[in-house]
């Protein structure tokens, strides 16, 4: 877990690094679990199989956030006994861009995961894909190392090579938006709101 960035929302994330690095609104947390952090452990399985998935949990660094390209949503990534010792060999989170199955018993176990869904069927354990190698998750290419924040508001993946000019960004951003009231922020916001209608002949 990279506990910097678990302080770090997502939001703050992504309007520093832009819609590139945020991956799509199809990729949600299965159950309300809270922000995770971490570097990536990328992995690519082929569509309908899980078996680099499988190999992934048990080369995997504690604290890592294994990140999944898979190729398709008609076959279970992992279930319960998969994510469950996921979590006891110390992965921080699952962030598949596929679907798993077993969602109680992981839900249960208090394992994150962020997917396109649940469904019950598993893949097979056959087909060799990549460990280590970029994967492209909800749109995004993640790198090995690339720190992923995820939670409710989305997941951001920071490039590995920025994360200390991101992280002082992020915490100065944070900072600066403490310190100011909401009216001061209204204020403000209503300004610029207006300044722009006015620009642009709104009369209303």
């Amino acid at each position: 877990m990279d506990h910097a960035f678990t302080h770090i929302p997502p939001t703050t994330l992504a309007d520093l690094l832009g819609r590139a690095q945020v991956m799509d609104i199809g990729i949600r947390p299965l159950w309300d679990a809270p922000r995770v952090a971490g570097p990536a452990y990328t992995v690519r399985c082929e569509p309908g199989d899980n078996l680099m998935l499988h190999a992934a949990i048990y080369r995997a660094e504690p604290g890592s956030v294994v990140v999944v390209e898979s190729g398709d949503v008609d076959h279970a990534l992992a279930g319960g006994n998969v994510c469950a010792v996921a979590r006891r060999r110390g992965v921080a989170a699952f962030v598949v861009d596929g679907v798993i199955r077993d969602l109680g018993e992981v839900r249960e176990a208090g394992f994150p995961v962020f997917s396109r869904g649940v469904i019950p069927i598993p893949g097979t354990k056959e087909r060799i894909g990549a460990l280590g190698e970029p994967a492209r998750v909800g749109g995004v290419l993640v790198h090995p190392g690339d720190i992923v924040v995820a939670d409710e508001e989305g997941i951001v993946v920071t490039p590995a090579a920025r994360r200390e000019e991101i992280l002082t960004a992020a915490r100065a951003k944070l900072a600066e938006e403490a310190e100011q009231s909401l009216d001061a922020w209204e204020e403000d916001h209503r300004a610029r709101v207006e300044k722009t209608l006015s620009d642009r002949g709104f009369t209303g």
